[in-house]
């Protein structure tokens, strides 16, 4: 039988990037992937009529292009390359205005008007100095490489989205800031939900909330043909039920959450170790419906046709109600909708002159709730006539989303919540929270720092602790391999 220096389980953002990192330094490695083809939350299929082309899971990437790790491979020339709508986001209110997150700053700052010098304040320094700071946020805890900007940044982000808004004073700014941070998928009152509304609009200015051409099984192929290219092996069709039916192995890299961790046999896992992970909270579900659509969707205001996201949720007040009775597992009339429209920069999403929608809302953790009527009427709010542009739909509950990726337990595509207990300290607190209580086994999915996002920076941390521990290879940097 053969024997293999590392084998990674899963083939998410996280599992290649692990897999590829382990590859860079000449180690021989095999990855594991249950589905028929690769990818994880990166997959393109015609889930509605012929010839349309939906994202199965993630759609737009701001984090692709923002994240160390993949912007130090060479995946344009193994065939990724983006789009870049004119707008990052746009978020419509019932009183005709629209919020719109420009790729540039001084752009979103001259269309939030009065509250332009406030969003400066929360974001310039991310945009800025990003690239001295995504080490430390986008890591594990350790002692930051630059401490006072990461301080700076803390002295935000650490705070409720709850508490930031209200610097500013007009409907728009707030509600615009309530969309960013409700991508956090938690209560707007909840400490650090600050944080990803800086990230990403940071981000959105920097380098824009970009679309892969040809869909996001066009980043898994990109990663996969990399990896290959590096010697690295897969085989597809395969469920692990017993790590004791891996070929020898030194090291065993899963992108899997605690939940899958917990199920699988002959681990060696101790007792203790086991009961911290059943300890580890789920976030909210998702209920998504995609769908083929005869025309572009017809908002009122036509910047949003050309935005990459339309965050469709009217204000401040109405989106952070909605995040917080899903927190509590209670039914939203309207819930806030995550909406984009790939075919209107992508036109090989669609049959000539048709378009493809895709949406989502954020629902009580496994919830069974039909949220298909919900979703198409928040749409049809700001964009009437949609429902009559509708030619086929297809949706996934969040109990049909755990069971085409295991990874999104009751629907939670964030790999388990982000909060302030979980932000940093996924799946256990820990100085090393990728290592299991098994000491060559290793957990490398969104249940990790710094959680969900295709940004292959948990798959890329776990195997640098791997590789130091291991095999005595240090890799500092981006740029490994290159």
């Amino acid at each position: 039988m053969q024997k293999f220096d590392a084998i990674i389980i899963g083939s998410g953002p996280n599992g290649l990037a692990a897999a590829i990192t382990l590859q860079q330094q000449g180690l021989r490695t095999l990855l594991f992937e249950g589905a028929d083809t690769i990818g994880g939350g990166m997959r393109t299929k015609e889930l509605t009529l012929p010839g349309f082309r939906h994202d199965v899971c993630s759609a737009i990437h701001p984090m692709a292009l923002a994240s160390p790790f993949f912007r130090s491979l060479p995946l344009a020339a193994f065939g990724l390359s983006f789009i870049k709508p004119d707008y990052a986001a746009a978020h419509p209110l019932h009183n005709g205005e629209t919020g719109l997150l420009y790729h540039s700053l001084a752009e979103t700052v001259r269309g939030l008007g009065a509250d332009g010098e406030a969003y400066r304040r929360l974001v310039e320094q991310v945009i800025v100095h990003w690239d001295e700071l995504a080490p430390d946020i986008m890591g594990p805890l350790s002692l930051p490489k630059h401490p006072l900007r990461l301080a700076r940044f803390g002295l935000d982000a650490l705070q409720p989205a709850s508490w930031t808004a209200k610097r500013f004073t007009t409907a728009k700014a707030k509600a615009l800031w309530a969309g960013m941070a409700a991508h956090g998928i938690q209560p707007l009152s909840n400490w650090t939900t600050s944080a990803i509304a800086i990230v990403l609009s940071a981000i959105g200015n920097k380098y824009g909330w970009q679309i892969p051409v040809g869909g996001s099984q066009s980043i898994a192929d990109a990663l996969l043909r990399y990896y290959q290219s590096l010697g690295g092996e897969v085989q597809t069709d395969y469920w692990l039920q017993d790590i004791r039916e891996l070929p020898p192995h030194q090291v065993l890299l899963c992108d899997i959450t605690p939940r899958q961790l917990l199920q699988l046999k002959g681990t060696g896992l101790t007792a203790g170790y086991r009961r911290r992970l059943q300890r580890y909270r789920q976030g909210m579900g998702v209920f998504k419906v995609d769908w083929a659509l005869a025309e572009m969707t017809p908002f009122k205001d036509l910047r949003c046709q050309q935005a990459a996201t339309v965050h469709l949720g009217n204000t401040y007040a109405e989106i952070a109600e909605g995040e917080r009775l899903g927190h509590l597992g209670k039914r939203v009339e309207r819930p806030f909708v995550l909406f984009s429209q790939q075919s209107a920069f992508d036109p090989g999403r669609a049959p000539q002159g048709r378009h493809t929608g895709w949406a989502y809302c954020h629902v009580p953790q496994g919830s069974t709730v039909d949220y298909t009527a919900l979703i198409e009427d928040q749409v049809e709010r700001f964009a009437p006539g949609f429902k009559d542009t509708i030619l086929a739909r297809h949706t996934f509950s969040p109990a049909q989303l755990e069971q085409y990726n295991p990874n999104y337990v009751g629907g939670d595509i964030n790999g388990g919540i982000m909060d302030i207990t979980q932000l940093y300290s996924r799946p256990i607190l820990a100085l090393n929270p990728y290592r299991t209580s098994v000491e060559n086994m290793y957990i490398c999915s969104s249940s990790t720092p710094p959680g969900g996002g295709v940004h292959g920076m948990c798959g890329y941390q776990a195997a640098r602790k791997a590789l130091k521990e291991h095999f005595g290879i240090v890799v500092n940097g981006w740029s490994a391999g290159q």
